[in-house]
């Protein structure tokens, strides 16, 4: 059961990385990527490896997710200017 739960989890982390890298649209990518981060999360949980998970959740969907929104809201709000 729980290896049918990875595969999913795996394929659906893969689909997600081809919409970062394949989506024209910043935010969205941005989305996306945290999106990826919360996945790889839940698969770290799963292969019982919880301070990585914690690590991923927190640096990876977390930190750098919100650093790349408000790089994108100050490019955008300079390009209006």
């Amino acid at each position: 059961m729980i290896g049918v739960l990875i595969v999913i989890i795996f394929t659906a982390l893969t689909v997600i990385a081809f919409w970062v890298v394949s989506s024209r649209d910043l935010s969205s990518s941005v989305i996306y990527f945290m999106a990826f981060g919360l996945g790889s999360t839940v698969l770290y949980v799963l292969f019982s490896a919880p301070d990585v998970a914690l690590t991923e959740a927190v640096i990876g969907a977390g930190i750098s997710g919100v650093v790349f929104l408000v790089s994108l809201l100050q490019t955008q709000t300079k390009e209006d200017t």
